[in-house]
């Protein structure tokens, strides 16, 4: 698979998912990794490592986001399927994200400190793009409180699932170069 379709297809899918939630349209998250997964699914040398990935992001995804929730972080602005819980929107953004980790971030791979800063800046500015220029995410109460805590979890979800991405790669799998 193209490291570049796969990073724009991605990037694409980020702002129709959080366009969409912003304007009421829930749907579009869920329709935009249909797209990248359909591509991907296609094109990928290994569908069950991806897979196994995608499962994996979207319970991080419920569990984590759902955490912001209850902890009063902050709102989403389209809370579908049921309230309190992570939406079915921005599940769809975690899974699509497993969906870069053998492909456009594979870059990342085998090197940990870059992708917890990756992770660390990178969690935080999603968030606060996603609420200030399309109204998805609202925070709430300390602001402060509620990046640093995004980005201290994103500094280290994002170093595992990369980690995981790299483990799960087939033994033979000759883009690693050796055995596993």
């Amino acid at each position: 698979m193209s490291i570049w379709l796969n990073l724009v297809l991605f990037q694409l899918g980020w702002v129709a998912t959080v366009a969409g939630a912003g304007l009421g349209y829930w749907w579009a998250g869920p329709l935009s990794l249909l797209v990248l997964a359909a591509v991907v699914f296609r094109l990928t040398p290994w569908p069950r490592t991806d897979l196994a990935l995608l499962c994996a992001a979207c319970l991080l995804g419920l569990v984590i986001d759902s955490a912001y929730l209850q902890f009063g972080l902050l709102r989403f602005a389209e809370p579908v399927p049921f309230d309190g819980l992570a939406p079915i929107w921005i599940l769809g953004m975690w899974m699509s994200f497993a969906l870069t980790l053998n492909h456009s971030m594979r870059f990342f791979q085998g090197r940990p400190i870059a992708t917890g800063l990756l992770g660390l800046v990178g969690g935080p500015l999603a968030y606060w793009v996603a609420g200030s220029k399309f109204a998805a995410v609202e925070m709430l109460g300390d602001t402060r409180i509620g990046y640093a805590a995004i980005g201290i979890v994103w500094g280290l979800v994002t170093p595992l699932l990369v980690a995981l991405a790299s483990r799960w790669l087939p033994e033979f799998d000759p883009r690693k170069g050796r055995p596993a």
